[in-house]
């Protein structure tokens, strides 16, 4: 993804909107972004999106329709309906 990318689906989103990101696929978390940083590898420009080093900068889970969206996991459905199996009374009850 190209900064012109990402500007692109930016541009599509609510402007006040804040920006999260989405991290681990295996145990998916939330992280406040606070910071842009411009490097140059091997002559070439790159953008690095980053989390502040504050304490509340890790939100806590990523919500669970994100993560089905980022296909991180799959929708999980209630369990079918079981009748339930009633107590019997044995003798010596």
């Amino acid at each position: 993804m190209t900064v012109g990318d990402l500007i692109g689906l930016l541009s599509a989103c609510d402007r006040s909107a804040p920006v999260r990101l989405a991290m681990s696929p295996f145990f998916p978390m939330a992280h406040r972004l606070t910071q842009v940083v411009q490097s140059d590898e091997r002559g070439r420009p790159v953008v690095y999106l980053a989390e502040g080093r504050d304490p509340d900068t890790q939100l806590g889970s990523l919500p669970p329709e994100v993560a089905v969206a980022l296909t991180w996991q799959g929708p999980v459905q209630a369990p079918s309906r079981r009748a339930r199996r009633s107590a019997r009374r044995g003798s010596g009850q």
